[in-house]
């Protein structure tokens, strides 16, 4: 069960950075987790541009983390270079696509990590492995010396044990990046029919905060979800098509899966794309209405790796992402972090929405979450 894909040797005194292996750093093959990639990746020439205050503040990038393959899944397995061990049970899956970000965090071998969230690969492993996650607005940090999944939605975002650790993270992908004085007072809280033991945990989370709670519905959001699906496996058939063509041996049967179902649930990716701006505009406007949207970061706790089989891989896939996605498709940052669950010997993990460029106010309001709980 491997954390991570490539060690790096990193002495020194500044924080241990986990960089997630769809992330170029200098001198070091990306492999995305994908084994048709390794067998053609060449040592990286530069560090991606979202490496550059990393590298400025001293951090030492510890290893290139392990990630379900190409980014592409939630899950976190990879049949080719191991399933980072979930810190509370191995059994159970780890989160994906960025699982050896989390798993790093958790249990100690890195202080901060990177990861890539276009469909909640951040907020999913860190609610899975008990960490803090923030997926970044759209645009807001650069791709440039990322592999690619789906362009439309993929974003970098830092991951750590706490909130402490999340904003140290945006500083070094953001020099100068402050969290807000104050947090949010009014929350959106949008109800869903999650696991009734989460469901209880988020709202306890948010009652011991003091903040004020305006129930909203979850159906209009749900809106969204068709056509980041259209515009995700066209996408991704786009990006990887030729990877499965050229070494169809190479690329994990969930994976390949995927990508071929993009020329065929793809197709109406152009229509798609005209709904959803439509949605965003609507979407936009609740923030007129509060200030952060609040709901679980999933709807139920990590199954067990056992439970994928492929015949569950799709109905699973779409229950662990359910409500992840949408804030994909609306391009807003969000935070996800552990809350105490009663009864359970897992946390649940509360997922807070802004508008664009709202992180930090979210993170304020994730650390008075989190001295609350």
């Amino acid at each position: 069960m491997t954390t991570f894909i490539t060690r790096l040797d990193a002495t020194g005194e500044g924080p241990r950075l986990a960089v997630k292996d769809i992330i170029d750093v200098e001198g070091v093959p990306t492999t995305a987790g994908c084994r048709a990639l390794e067998r053609i990746a060449k040592p990286a020439e530069a560090d991606a541009p979202c490496l550059a205050g990393a590298r400025a503040a001293g951090a030492r990038i510890v290893g290139k983390a392990n990630t379900h393959e190409l980014a592409a899944l939630a899950f976190g397995t990879n049949p080719w270079f191991g399933t980072p061990a979930n810190p509370f049970d191995a059994d159970l899956i780890p989160g994906g696509s960025s699982s050896g970000s989390a798993v790093a965090v958790a249990t100690d071998e890195a202080d901060i990590a990177f990861g890539s969230d276009t469909g909640g690969s951040v907020r999913i492993p860190s609610a899975c492995c008990g960490t803090t996650g923030l997926k970044t607005t759209y645009g807001r940090v650069s791709l440039e010396g990322v592999w690619p999944l789906a362009p439309s939605f993929d974003t970098i975002g830092p991951m750590a044990r706490d909130v402490a650790g999340v904003l140290a993270g945006m500083q070094l992908l953001e020099p100068g990046f402050q969290a807000s004085n104050a947090s949010a007072t009014s929350i959106g809280r949008i109800r869903t029919d999650g696991d009734p033991v989460i469901e209880t945990a988020v709202d306890a989370a948010l009652r011991a905060a003091g903040f004020e709670i305006i129930d909203l519905a979850w159906h209009d959001l749900a809106q969204a979800t068709d056509p980041w699906t259209s515009i995700y496996l066209q996408e991704i058939w786009d990006c990887d098509h030729e990877l499965l063509e050229n070494d169809p041996d190479g690329i994990g049967t969930d994976v390949a899966g995927m990508i071929a179902m993009g020329p065929v649930l793809g197709a109406d990716a152009p229509d798609a794309r005209i709904k959803l701006a439509a949605w965003r505009e609507s979407f936009a406007k609740i923030f007129d209405r509060v200030q952060l949207l609040a709901l679980p970061t999933m709807p139920i706790f990590a199954p067990r790796i056992d439970a994928i089989t492929p015949d569950t891989l799709l109905p699973l896939t779409i229950e662990v992402t359910k409500y992840a996605t949408v804030f994909n498709a609306a391009g807003t940052p969000c935070t996800a972090q552990p809350v105490p669950a009663a009864g359970s010997r897992l946390p649940a993990s509360l997922q807070l929405v802004g508008p664009h460029n709202s992180e930090a106010l979210l993170l304020a309001t994730a650390s008075k979450v989190e001295a609350a709980v």
